[in-house]
Protein backbone atom coordinates (compact mmCIF):
# COMPACT_ATOMS: atom_id res chain seq x y z
CA UNK A 1 0.00 0.00 0.00
CA UNK A 2 1.12 3.39 -0.81
CA UNK A 3 2.44 5.76 1.98
CA UNK A 4 1.48 9.60 2.28
CA UNK A 5 4.62 11.54 2.06
CA UNK A 6 4.28 13.32 5.38
CA UNK A 7 4.67 9.73 7.00
CA UNK A 8 7.39 8.53 4.67
CA UNK A 9 8.97 11.66 6.32
CA UNK A 10 8.52 10.84 9.35
CA UNK A 11 9.42 7.83 9.52
CA UNK A 12 12.87 8.57 7.47
CA UNK A 13 13.77 11.16 10.35
CA UNK A 14 12.95 8.49 12.92
CA UNK A 15 15.30 5.95 11.06
CA UNK A 16 19.15 5.57 11.70
CA UNK A 17 20.26 3.41 8.87
CA UNK A 18 20.64 3.43 5.31
CA UNK A 19 21.65 1.93 2.36
CA UNK A 20 22.86 4.36 0.15
CA UNK A 21 23.28 3.44 -4.02
CA UNK A 22 26.06 5.28 -6.23
CA UNK A 23 27.51 4.04 -9.29
CA UNK A 24 30.54 4.87 -11.60
CA UNK A 25 30.89 6.88 -14.19
CA UNK A 26 31.16 3.69 -16.23
CA UNK A 27 27.86 2.45 -14.12
CA UNK A 28 29.40 -0.10 -11.56
CA UNK A 29 26.98 -0.72 -8.81
CA UNK A 30 27.81 0.36 -5.47
CA UNK A 31 26.10 -0.08 -2.30
CA UNK A 32 26.95 0.80 1.70
CA UNK A 33 24.84 1.02 4.52
CA UNK A 34 25.45 4.16 6.55
CA UNK A 35 24.01 6.26 9.20
CA UNK A 36 22.48 9.84 8.76
CA UNK A 37 20.43 12.42 10.12
CA UNK A 38 17.53 14.32 8.06
CA UNK A 39 17.22 17.78 8.32
CA UNK A 40 14.46 19.38 6.39
CA UNK A 41 15.04 18.23 2.64
CA UNK A 42 18.83 16.92 3.29
CA UNK A 43 19.97 13.76 4.45
CA UNK A 44 23.59 13.76 5.81
CA UNK A 45 26.15 11.26 6.71
CA UNK A 46 29.55 11.51 7.34
CA UNK A 47 32.58 9.16 7.12
CA UNK A 48 33.28 8.17 11.00
CA UNK A 49 36.68 7.03 12.77
CA UNK A 50 36.09 3.20 12.48
CA UNK A 51 38.77 1.51 10.60
CA UNK A 52 38.72 1.74 7.10
CA UNK A 53 40.47 -0.51 4.48
CA UNK A 54 41.67 2.92 2.28
CA UNK A 55 40.96 6.77 2.49
CA UNK A 56 39.97 6.78 -0.82
CA UNK A 57 36.19 5.34 0.14
CA UNK A 58 34.41 4.25 -3.16
CA UNK A 59 30.92 5.66 -2.36
CA UNK A 60 33.39 9.04 -2.27
CA UNK A 61 34.54 8.53 -5.36
CA UNK A 62 31.52 7.64 -6.96
CA UNK A 63 29.57 10.89 -5.72
CA UNK A 64 32.54 12.67 -7.08
CA UNK A 65 32.62 11.01 -10.42
CA UNK A 66 28.19 10.81 -10.58
CA UNK A 67 25.91 12.72 -8.07
CA UNK A 68 23.33 10.98 -8.40
CA UNK A 69 22.53 8.74 -5.72
CA UNK A 70 19.59 6.83 -4.09
CA UNK A 71 19.06 5.86 -0.57
CA UNK A 72 17.03 3.05 0.60
CA UNK A 73 15.36 2.95 4.51
CA UNK A 74 13.75 0.19 6.19
CA UNK A 75 12.27 1.96 9.49
CA UNK A 76 11.50 -0.64 12.56
CA UNK A 77 9.37 0.49 15.22
CA UNK A 78 11.68 -0.38 17.99
CA UNK A 79 14.07 1.71 16.42
CA UNK A 80 12.08 4.64 17.95
CA UNK A 81 13.59 3.50 21.75
CA UNK A 82 17.15 4.05 20.90
CA UNK A 83 18.49 6.81 21.21
CA UNK A 84 20.60 7.93 17.66
CA UNK A 85 24.50 7.73 17.39
CA UNK A 86 25.49 7.57 20.72
CA UNK A 87 29.35 6.46 19.67
CA UNK A 88 28.95 9.65 18.07
CA UNK A 89 29.09 11.62 21.65
CA UNK A 90 32.26 11.03 22.82
CA UNK A 91 34.15 10.31 19.27
CA UNK A 92 32.48 12.88 16.77
CA UNK A 93 33.10 11.71 13.11
CA UNK A 94 36.75 13.12 11.65
CA UNK A 95 35.77 12.30 7.84
CA UNK A 96 34.02 13.90 4.97
CA UNK A 97 30.13 14.79 5.59
CA UNK A 98 28.07 14.44 2.95
CA UNK A 99 24.77 15.88 2.25
CA UNK A 100 21.96 14.68 -0.24
CA UNK A 101 19.06 16.99 -1.68
CA UNK A 102 15.64 14.92 -1.38
CA UNK A 103 14.34 15.10 -4.67
CA UNK A 104 11.82 12.69 -4.47
CA UNK A 105 10.57 11.02 -1.20
CA UNK A 106 8.19 7.47 -1.24
CA UNK A 107 6.97 4.78 0.78
CA UNK A 108 5.36 1.71 1.32
CA UNK A 109 3.91 -0.24 4.18
CA UNK A 110 2.12 -3.44 4.16
CA UNK A 111 -1.77 -3.95 5.10
CA UNK A 112 -2.31 -5.21 8.41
Amino acid sequence: MKMEVDRARTLLGLSRVARLATASTAGEPHLVPVTFVLDGDALYFVVDHKPKSTTVLRRLQNIWENSRVSVLVDHYADELLVAKYPQYREHPPQGAVVAISVDRLTGWSYAS
